[in-house]
């Protein structure tokens, strides 16, 4: 069963200001590439998924980071949390590695 992607108000302004701009078109599909991904299987090893140690969720939830980019300046990931229910992914951030 796929999971549920939710997204927190800064990760969708980061998507709309993606799709606003016609010159991150290439840096747009590859975060949808990431997001289907992650919605289909949080496990994949494309997606290099690993615990990010320095965030946590709004309540004390793991927070996970993946690879929407590698081996690139600036490489772009998507920071997430499994919840608020079972078959869902709520994505915290998506950007530049911190």
């Amino acid at each position: 069963m796929p999971f549920r992607l939710r997204f927190s108000l800064e990760a969708k302004t980061v998507l709309l200001s993606l799709q606003d701009n016609a010159t991150f078109e290439t840096k747009l599909k590859r975060v949808r590439v990431c997001l289907k991904r992650l919605e289909q299987d949080p496990r994949q090893a494309s997606l290099h998924a690993h615990k990010y140690r320095s965030l946590s969720g709004p309540n004390g939830e793991e927070v996970w980071e993946v690879y929407v980019e590698n081996n690139t300046p600036s490489a772009w990931r998507v920071w997430y949390w499994y919840g608020p229910d079972r078959h869902d992914i709520s994505i915290l951030a998506i950007g530049p590695h911190l």
